[in-house]
């Protein structure tokens, strides 16, 4: 299976020369809502295919899931063959996605000047770590080199004590969700006007703009009234509270839920001007510090059964693993299960609901250049 017929993408046929995670992970969305998405590989595959556990060689756990759905065909671009190839996948698609270096894509000859010129109402989409535009364009770009770009691990620092990546690939995945909504924006465009358009998205930009959202602090001003830095979120008494056996997470915010909390727990530091957010802004460390010492007092099923009945957010700490059997996540069956030569695969779904066009997982994962002899032969003219 390689599209859903009836997703809100069905229809759309997405060439797809992306390699890791920030690109395979916009078009695996784009299958998932019913486009037929062809990956173009190189010999030799994705490298993505040889990390993480598998359960065949060139099936790793990551390339699977940031793959699924989709067509495998192999091209060498080097070579007059396959250039040839890809010129004539072109023509059909209405996507033309990429994540190599500007410089690279141009001297393989399918820079948006040549695609475009191959199928004029091509979406063109540039995944690129640096937009071309500035004087970081020909730097590589992994999730790690970004996070520390965007200012990411000096926030860590400011909670943590010490520089610190999150432990998740968040760069690839904002930016891979980044380039799924440009896309889909100028498809939009093209299906009101008829026009393509070149697209790019940088790793760098997606992630300052995320990080600034709430960072950007007094620097948002002009002049700037304070800096670039959102304490709360940054605080270093902002983590899962330790209880008597384990820990809660819980977010005693507004004024609604501070009151609940104080009227039920009655701490003694709890001074009636911390009833308004305004002063409790003022003095967060403080509070985060005692809340801290008054969760110490009760057990994590206690505190969650009392925020429970005061309405205020509270949640357990769970492992990934836990997700997997998540009684929430089972009723509305959001994992997927597809047979698959190797056996059967327990998908994470598609986490959006739409009562007309839904989406499911496109299918099974393909081996490298399973596709290739099929897809290529139906770009040839019928006798």
């Amino acid at each position: 299976m390689a599209s859903q017929p009836g997703g809100p993408l069905s229809g759309i046929r997405v060439i797809d020369c992306t390699s890791m995670v920030f690109g395979p992970y916009a078009t695996q969305i784009m299958a998932d809502m019913g486009a037929e998405v062809i990956k173009v590989e190189q010999p030799g595959g994705d490298d993505t295919r040889y990390i993480n556990a598998g359960v065949a060689p060139g099936l790793g756990g990551i390339f699977v899931n940031c793959n699924r759905g989709k067509k495998s065909v192999v091209l060498d671009l080097r070579a007059a063959e396959g250039k040839a190839a890809l010129r004539d996948l072109i023509a059909t698609a209405d996507v033309f996605i990429h994540s190599m270096r500007g410089k690279a894509i141009a001297r393989l000859g399918f820079d948006y000047a040549a695609v475009s010129a191959i199928r004029p109402d091509i979406v063109y989409t540039n995944c690129y770590g640096f937009s071309r535009r500035g004087p970081y364009a020909d730097k590589p770009a992994y999730d790690d080199t970004i996070q520390a770009e965007c200012g990411l691990p000096y926030v860590q620092s400011l909670m943590n004590g010490e520089p610190g990546f999150v432990a998740t690939i968040m760069a690839d995945k904002v930016a891979g969700l980044t380039a799924l909504y440009a896309t889909t924006m100028a498809l939009f465009h093209r299906a009101r006007t008829g026009e393509g358009q070149e697209v790019e998205v940088g790793m760098f930009e997606t992630m300052a703009s995320f990080m600034l959202v709430e960072h950007a602090g007094g620097r948002l001003f002009d002049p700037p009234i304070g800096p670039a830095h959102y304490h709360r979120a940054a605080n270093r008494h902002r983590k899962p509270y330790r209880t008597k056996d384990g820990y809660v997470a819980a977010l005693i915010y507004n004024d609604k839920h501070w009151n609940a909390f104080v009227g039920a727990v009655k701490p003694e530091w709890a001074t009636p001007e911390m009833a308004q957010l305004a002063n409790r802004a003022g003095q967060i460390d403080h509070i985060y510090q005692k809340l801290g010492e008054t969760f110490l007092t009760r057990t994590t099923a206690e505190w969650l059964e009392l925020l429970g009945t005061l309405n205020v957010p509270a949640a357990p700490l769970r492992t990934t693993d836990e997700l997997f059997d998540d009684p929430h996540l089972a009723a509305i069956d959001f994992f997927e299960d597809i047979e698959t030569p190797e056996g059967k695969v327990r998908f994470p779904g598609v986490p959006t609901w739409f009562s007309k066009t839904p989406g499911k997982v496109a299918g099974p994962t393909p081996e490298l250049g399973r596709d290739t002899d099929a897809v290529l032969a139906s770009l040839k003219p019928k006798d």
